[in-house]
């Protein structure tokens, strides 16, 4: 079993920044693909980014490419999510998640973390 523990998240005003983190930790597998998704209020679950553990390919949504960042970070198994220039749309609560490395960034993925709630201010 895998354990994923989302931090980082917050109030921001528009135009702003945060970084959100994801631990993981228990039954780690080194071929895996990590990824952050959000979900705002009354929509449905949205793809933000993902990164391959191994080679560190990353894949970006079309609404947060150019803006946001996502890395890993090996010594310390641990996930990260690098937004700027925040927008009120932006605002969601965002979830950490990871699957073995199937080739390819969508979904289903196998573990999920409870989220951190992001708002960004107008």
């Amino acid at each position: 079993q895998v354990q994923l523990e989302e931090s980082g998240g917050g109030l921001v005003q528009a135009g702003g920044s945060l970084r959100l983190s994801c631990a993981a930790s228990g039954r780690t597998f080194s071929s895996a693909i990590m990824g952050w998704f959000r979900q705002a209020p009354g929509k449905e679950s949205e793809f933000v980014a993902a990164i391959t553990w191994i080679g560190g390919i990353a894949y970006y949504a079309d609404s947060v490419k150019g803006r946001f960042t996502i890395s890993r970070d090996y010594a310390k198994n641990t996930l990260y999510l690098q937004t700027n220039s925040l927008k009120p749309e932006d605002t969601a609560v965002y979830y950490c998640a990871a699957k073995r490395n199937s080739g390819s960034f969508n979904p289903p993925y196998d573990y999920w973390g409870q989220g951190t709630q992001v708002t960004v201010s107008s």
